[in-house]
């Protein structure tokens, strides 16, 4: 059932172009682009844009985990700290990661830093707030509880505050690692030469849809997969830990 809709408007598509109800500059014919993704699969080409786009979604996501979980969790235990950032971090928030390229450009130069600090700015704040929440709903009975065992601030976060958070945490990062492909085409805006957003707007300027159909369907290809496997790993994770909890 999952492919059905998929499949559908692949037909539909396929069934206009062939009786010439579509417009093939402005939406070619599904064949012409499997034709275009086969024949940049064989040169490498394809190969080599998606190799960059993936590299940098990882590392990106990675910075951001590294950052948004640890912070979440002190802005949650030190609540003047909270009371401190939070203009700053709102104002971070609504403000479009596209707005601050020309600074990160001026701070830290047209490389890869300045690319990876886009996709960080675009998946920060889904991490950082569904943490929050899900510390903010712990079990109050069990913080008192904890309180009265003389916890040390770690074990209330490994036995009680991380395990309450855990649904928040793991709908964060499913929607942060999203966010991580929605921000790659403005992070390679900055003087890539490599990568699927390079490619969808280097053929937007050279009037190819086909090759802007190829860069978008493997965006969505990548990052469907990378969602499914993200999935997997945290529904593993979440029942390694309670297994351990259960045997402790």
């Amino acid at each position: 059932m999952a492919v059905a809709l998929p499949v559908g408007l692949l037909a539909a598509w396929a069934a206009l172009s062939a009786a010439g109800q579509l417009n093939a500059y402005l939406l070619p014919p599904p064949w012409e682009v499997w034709a275009t993704a086969v024949e940049m699969a064989r040169s490498g080409e394809l190969y080599r844009h998606t190799l960059a786009s993936l590299g940098r979604v990882l590392a990106g996501f990675a910075v951001t985990v590294a950052l948004a979980g640890p912070l979440a969790v002190l802005v949650h235990l030190l609540p003047p700290l909270g009371a401190l950032l939070r203009l700053p971090l709102e104002g971070l928030r609504v403000t479009p990661p596209l707005a601050l390229v020309p600074l990160l450009i001026l701070w830290l130069g047209i490389g890869e830093a300045s690319k990876l600090a886009v996709i960080v700015l675009g998946s920060f704040f889904p991490i950082f707030l569904n943490v929050l929440t899900g510390l903010e709903q712990a079990d109050r009975r069990l913080l008192e509880m904890a309180d009265t065992l003389a916890l040390t601030p770690a074990d209330k976060v490994r036995h009680i505050l991380l395990p309450a958070a855990m649904p928040a945490v793991l709908t964060g990062l499913r929607i942060g690692f999203g966010y991580s492909w929605r921000a790659l085409i403005g992070a390679e805006l900055i003087a890539a030469s490599a990568g699927l957003g390079y490619l969808i707007v280097d053929a937007g300027e050279m009037a190819r849809t086909d090759r802007i159909f190829v860069g978008i369907l493997a965006i969505a290809l990548l990052g469907a997969l990378s969602d499914r496997l993200l999935s997997r790993l945290a529904a593993a994770l979440v029942d390694w830990d309670r297994r351990t909890v259960e045997a402790a």
